[in-house]
């Protein structure tokens, strides 16, 4: 189907972009992207996904908002401490793009659990702050030959890889899993508020870059961002 003329009004800002079109909209409407993790970075990775017109997002996370998240994860208000992310995320995407399908996983995504959830999906966003989901989810995005779009912050310092199968894996270039913990690296080192802000944005140009087919996606590479200097370095992993 073609796009409708609310469409073509909503998205119009894109679909006049060089390269873009309509035909960059349409397969935007017509994919799906599961967003693991509703915190700092899923919060900011999920909304631009809603605003731009991908058809279908899953958000999956179990965590409950506390006021010490309000610092950086912008899609939560006071009103909404003591409450699921997942249940609150799904209702602004809902509240930004109403035309879109949002699908809350209110659950721990686990390795029995993964593989399940993930198959449903054309796209991952791994926006998880927990080291060892990192490790799972793109493991079972590899078997699955899904592509993942990492991100991750600690402190001043934050970092993008777009992996797709075939290519450099999360574990070639992370081969170490660090010791289980029950901090996550927000809560053991601190984060500069707007950082999130920024990787979450690259994170979902990538996504966009990858499902439209434009630019050139961080395969093979990773960025890497210090605010401290507001130094952005692109390493060639090859």
């Amino acid at each position: 189907m073609d796009l409708n003329e609310s469409e073509l009004t909503r998205y119009s800002r894109s679909i006049m972009l060089d390269g873009f079109g309509e035909v960059c909209q349409l397969r935007l409407r017509d994919s799906s992207v599961l967003v693991v993790g509703a915190g700092a970075l899923g919060s900011i990775v999920a909304m631009y996904l809603a605003a731009s017109g991908i058809g279908r997002i899953g958000v999956v996370d179990y965590d409950r908002i506390d006021i010490s998240n309000l610092q950086r994860q912008l899609s939560f208000t006071e009103a909404d401490a003591g409450g699921f992310k997942v249940e609150v995320t799904a209702a602004r995407l809902h509240a930004i793009n109403s035309s879109i399908i949002v699908e809350a996983y209110n659950e721990y995504l686990d390795a029995d659990t993964a593989s399940g959830i993930l198959s449903n999906y054309d796209v991952i966003v791994e926006a998880s702050d927990n080291q060892l989901t990192k490790y799972m989810v793109t493991d079972v995005a590899a078997g699955l030959g899904k592509t993942v779009v990492f991100g991750g912050v600690s402190q001043y310092v934050g970092h993008v890889m777009t992996l797709i199968p075939g290519h450099i894996s999360y574990r070639e270039v992370f081969p170490d899993p660090v010791p289980d913990s029950d901090q996550t690296p927000c809560s053991a080192f601190g984060v500069f508020g707007p950082l999130p802000g920024i990787i979450g944005s690259v994170q979902a140009s990538e996504v966009i870059k990858v499902i439209t087919s434009i630019g050139t996606p961080l395969v093979d590479a990773i960025l890497t961002v210090d605010v401290r200097t507001m130094t952005f370095r692109c390493i060639d992993l090859k």
